[in-house]
């Protein structure tokens, strides 16, 4: 087993120099992978002073919360009624049907709740600094029924413990990789059954705690087209009309994308896509507009059964000057979700590279009307 780990890495590492000292190619890898180092550490060091920062706050805000242990809460009436309304709207699913009001630190609540969400409010409302009782007055509802304060959808995000939330803080992406590192070296100390087991646990909220993101979306499993987003803004020296009809016509993209080998209009907002993917094998897959204003908007999605799903949309905007703004919000779902994508950043072959550079083709396309060079299909416009 030792020689066949030795014989594999050697082959993974002269696979390795191979590619980074290529005569063609080597220099600029080389130059992308210290550029995206340079990059990985401006961003670290940022993310080192957010941390700090949330460190300090949350420290400040403890010692707050037991100074006040010992002290009585001087806070008015109104600042009471004000925490208390901070609150409800996680509770509740409609708030504004709710009068609040609070007399010598006595909260009275009064209006239509549902009876489910009753006594949570009462509970959270008794328990806010500077409460000293509270006056139940409120009329429960089972249902929303026909009335009126009652109707309408609204969202209740809860009271949610933070490790559970999607987005997490500095101070607990630090606590998160801290403790998977931490697990990912005792599974790989303590081998036998559950010593992998307890490295891939590690190495999960260690991937976690890095990256922001949900497991599902780093490694692409049930994430749909949001494993990761993407955005580019950009402005164009041409009239927004121009530049959205130029957007909304698909014979275009062969002439600034790269990859792009036939675009295919199906009708119906639908269209077929054939791109070069690895090694140039063509890769195929339909998308449907999802989203049409003139001159404003425009969006997509891909079909099921795409082999990456992918989803857009793309604003337009008129600048002062008369040129056009473009921002494109763009999310995708590659193979391994957002660790695919590290690995393809690293090698330079991630979709916002690619992106970067079509873009800054179909810019050139616009304004000079002379198709790059580099373009799938290089040849001249008319019309």
């Amino acid at each position: 087993m030792n020689k066949g780990l030795s014989l594999l890495s050697g082959v993974g590492f002269g696979a390795g120099l191979m590619y980074l000292w290529d005569p063609d190619r080597g220099r600029r890898r080389r130059a992308l992978i210290r550029d995206k180092a340079v990059h990985m550490l401006n961003k670290t060091d940022d993310a080192l002073d957010a941390t700090v920062q949330d460190l300090t706050n949350r420290i400040n805000g403890y010692v707050a919360e037991a100074l006040h242990l010992f002290r009585r809460d001087q806070a008015s009436d109104a600042v009471i009624v004000e925490r208390v309304r901070a609150k409800m709207g996680r509770i509740v699913t409609h708030p504004s049907s709710i009068l609040v009001t609070c007399d010598q630190g006595i909260v009275t609540l009064r209006g239509p709740i549902l009876s489910r969400e009753a006594d949570p409010l009462i509970a959270v409302v008794a328990s806010l600094r500077g409460v000293r009782g509270v006056e139940d007055r409120l009329e429960r509802h089972e249902t929303a029924g026909d009335i009126p304060g009652l109707q309408g959808v609204s969202r209740r995000p809860g009271i949610q413990p933070e490790f559970l939330q999607a987005n997490w803080s500095p101070s607990a992406r630090l606590v998160a990789c801290v403790a998977g590192g931490t697990l990912a070296l005792s599974g790989i100390r303590r081998g036998g059954v559950f010593g992998p087991l307890l490295g891939l646990t590690g190495l999960a909220l260690l991937a976690r705690g890095l990256t922001n993101k949900e497991v599902k979306r780093i490694v692409g499993v049930n994430s749909g087209h949001r494993a990761v987003d993407i955005q580019k803004t950009l402005n164009i020296n041409a009239p927004r009309d121009l530049v959205f009809a130029f957007w909304t016509n698909y014979d275009n993209f062969p002439h600034f994308m790269s990859s792009v080998r036939e675009v295919r209009d199906l009708g119906g907002g639908r269209s077929h896509w054939v791109v070069a993917g690895p090694a140039g094998v063509p890769i195929e897959w339909d998308a449907e507009v999802t989203r049409i204003e003139l001159n404003k908007e425009l969006g997509w999605k891909t079909l099921p059964g795409a082999p990456v799903e992918h989803a857009g949309l793309i604003k337009f905007d008129t600048n002062p000057d008369g040129s056009t703004r473009v921002h494109i919000l763009f999310s995708y779902n590659p193979p391994a979700g957002a660790l695919g994508h590290t690995v393809a950043d690293l090698l330079g072959f991630d979709p916002k590279a690619r992106m970067d550079q079509d873009l800054a083709r179909m810019k050139t396309l616009i304004e000079t009307g002379k198709t790059p060079h580099d373009a799938a299909q290089p040849e001249v416009i008319t019309g």
